[in-house]
């Protein structure tokens, strides 16, 4: 039986249309709960800071410390998890993340807290990278980047559906119960992998020496950096939202969860047209959804002064996340051998522009430039993303005609 090749092989042959969606779903699933504990401190912010003791600026830093986890943890568990199959290595992953969130639900003091915070995001890279590629190798060639699409679509509806969930949960019963839900989310998960996903991917393997060698390239560091620095500017307006409502915008608290569900729907428009782009339109694709954000970004601060301008302007900044899908599958393609720890390291560089973004954004409205400035600021970030897509569009067209 022939097999089709492909241009870029990210694994066996492609399974099942039924299967391969089961797995997807799978998948999906563990990303559904990684969001969920990612985003969760943010919604329980002032249940954390009462129960602790603490401040809010100090929960802040639990956000960081997950953060913090994701960037360390995406590169060094990809090369510690390159010689394991696949399959193996995300249900270790899901496991993994599972006691971290376990562990904070049981935290006896801040201290420990961000220990147990930092231990639950050094999973989150790895497994949004090594799912992909799973995914990717399950379709066609050509419906690769809708696979990667839907497999994080599970993180996108954790803006949606997971955050407000651990947000409810929290409030009415503990902030310890919504760490403890997410850590439930993990084991599911990992059941679900272990009798869903074929025992073809065991024999996807690598060696951390070869992952190391072939990772130094040029492709992969630009499209890494397309993705700390163009995906800022969303970061930058989303930090900065509830005050913009409050303080610009003139509504109540009670418009912030509204606000931030039609951000959380944008970013599942975004996350289904990037796959559906980068599938038509290869890596022209990224400078397309760049320009779009661009102007989404330069449009935002004059929304803002009416709630019903507002929130369609939120949704458009989170179609932003169309960025994601495209560079994912981009770096399959550009680092062959090292695609575990460039694929992983794909969200180390995401977490990189989270910070990115609200410390520029926090710079300018600090200095007095007012709430509405983080949109300019995003738009300056995007044009950034932009300059090093040009940089990496004119090295991939010195590769020739196959590079487009």
């Amino acid at each position: 039986m022939s097999v089709t090749p492909s241009p870029a092989p990210v694994g066996p042959q492609p399974a099942a249309p039924h299967n391969a969606l089961l797995v997807e779903l799978a998948l999906a699933l563990g990303g559904f709960g990684i969001g969920t504990g990612e985003f969760a401190t943010m919604g329980l912010m002032p249940e954390m800071a009462r129960s602790l003791a603490i401040s809010e600026p100090q929960v802040g830093h639990v956000i960081s410390a997950y953060a913090l986890g994701v960037v360390v943890g995406a590169p060094v568990l990809a090369i510690l998890g390159a010689r394991l199959a696949r399959r193996h290595l995300l249900v270790l992953l899901m496991l993994f993340f599972g006691l971290g969130n376990f562990a904070s639900a049981f935290a006896p003091d801040y201290g420990s807290l961000l220990l147990y915070r930092f231990v639950a995001g050094l999973p989150h890279g790895t497994y949004f990278g090594v799912a992909a590629l799973v995914a990717a190798s399950m379709v066609p060639p050509s419906q690769r980047a809708k696979a990667v699409s839907r497999v994080l679509a599970g993180l996108t509806l954790a803006m949606l559906v997971g955050n407000p969930l651990a947000t409810w949960l929290g409030q009415v019963l503990s902030w310890r119960y919504a760490f403890g839900l997410v850590g439930s989310i993990a084991l599911v998960t990992m059941v679900l992998l272990l009798g869903l996903m074929p025992r073809q991917a065991e024999a996807v393997r690598s060696s951390a020496l070869h992952e190391l060698r072939a990772f130094n390239r040029p492709q992969v560091w630009l499209a890494l950096g397309i993705s700390a620095v163009g995906f800022a500017g969303m970061f930058c307006v989303f930090s900065y939202l509830a005050p913009t409502l409050l303080e610009v915008t003139g509504v109540s608290e009670s418009w912030i969860p509204v606000a931030l569900a039609a951000f959380g729907m944008g970013g599942i428009l975004g996350n289904l047209a990037g796959g559906w782009l980068f599938d038509r339109l290869q890596f022209r694709s990224v400078a397309l959804i760049l320009g779009w954000s661009t102007l989404v970004l330069l449009l935002f601060p004059l929304a803002t002064h009416s709630l019903w301008t507002l929130l369609p302007a939120t949704l458009a900044v989170g179609t932003m996340v169309a960025l994601s899908p495209p560079l994912q599958t981009h770096l399959m393609d550009v680092a062959s051998g090292a695609q575990n720890l460039a694929a992983a390291s794909n969200h180390a560089a995401f977490n990189i522009a989270n910070a990115l973004g609200p410390w520029l954004g926090g710079l300018a409205i600090s200095a007095g430039w007012g709430w509405t400035v983080t949109g300019y600021i995003g738009a300056l970030t995007a044009l950034a993303g932009l300059v090093v897509f040009a940089l990496a569009w004119r090295l991939e067209s010195a590769r020739g005609p196959a590079a487009g």
